[in-house]
């Protein structure tokens, strides 16, 4: 027996679901902590606590837990209007989220569409490592409009040096070796999470990802201001670090339809 997420595939007509079933959790390395999506950018960049509606064109709200929601009221959080989410399945190599399966399945079967996020410790191990134990562990993908490319979440170190001790040319590699696994593993490009702060100056202008990869960009504001360098519009915007729903707040930049056709590639 392994401890590496078991799945079991369904077909309704021409439609395959997945479900997922949790293993035993790994702890990180000792001192360390589960990290969600924007806890690093909160920290070194503050957020806004602010209610108000962002100034933003058409779009689909959303949201995106871990482990430190625990078990998610999906049907709650369906009648207050989310309709997407992403879910953190894993860390570096030795992580893996112990709600995944309550969270990727719950959210999925009260109508939203969905995805799989990993945290990236790039002076862990390379790209392709991390990218194996993510989709390994909850990361993959499959054409049922109900599921968005897994995602990897790039953003400051929490446990030293905020480029992780890799130069520009080095991470955007490590973001390249990890992309191009995931694609050959799933079909998807990832969607990148990071914020404009951090990716200009940890990656800037070494690679380049926006024809390619969805964007998905943390600020904390009624307005989204400047995108990461290679991108000219953004897929996903975290507004906001807490608020209506649980866990960070979301929102899609299109409309539902559009929203499906990405989850559909």
């Amino acid at each position: 027996m392994t401890n590496r997420l078991r799945t079991w595939t369904a077909w309704l007509g021409a439609v395959a679901i997945t479900l997922v079933v949790a293993p035993v959790a790994h702890a990180l390395p000792e001192g360390s902590s589960d990290h969600y999506a924007g806890s690093q950018i909160a920290k070194h960049e503050g957020w806004s606590r602010t209610t108000a509606a962002p100034r933003t064109g058409a779009s689909v709200p959303g949201m995106d837990v871990s482990s430190h929601q625990g078990d998610v009221d999906w049907g709650r959080s369906w009648h207050d209007g989310a309709r997407f989410a992403y879910v953190k399945a894993t860390e570096g190599t030795g992580y893996r989220n112990p709600y995944f399966a309550q969270q990727y399945n719950g959210s999925y079967q009260v109508g939203m569409i969905r995805g799989a996020y990993h945290f990236a410790l790039p002076d862990r191990s390379d790209g392709r490592a991390q990218a194996d134990f993510f989709v390994d562990n909850g990361g993959g993908w499959s054409r049922d409009g109900r599921t968005l490319p897994g995602a990897v979440d790039m953003e400051y170190n929490p446990y030293g040096d905020t480029c992780y001790g890799l130069d520009q040319a080095a991470m955007g590699g490590w973001v390249r070796a990890f992309s191009d696994r995931v694609l050959e593993r799933t079909g998807r490009y990832p969607t990148i999470y990071t914020s404009t702060s951090w990716w200009n100056r940890c990656v800037g202008g070494a690679a380049e990802f926006g024809r390619t990869n969805p964007l998905w960009v943390a600020h904390y504001a009624e307005q989204l201001g400047p995108l990461p360098h290679g991108w000219g519009h953004q897929t996903i915007w975290q507004w906001q670090a807490a608020g209506l729903f649980p866990g960070d707040q979301n929102l899609f930049n299109g409309d539902p339809e559009q929203l499906r056709q990405v989850a559909l590639g």
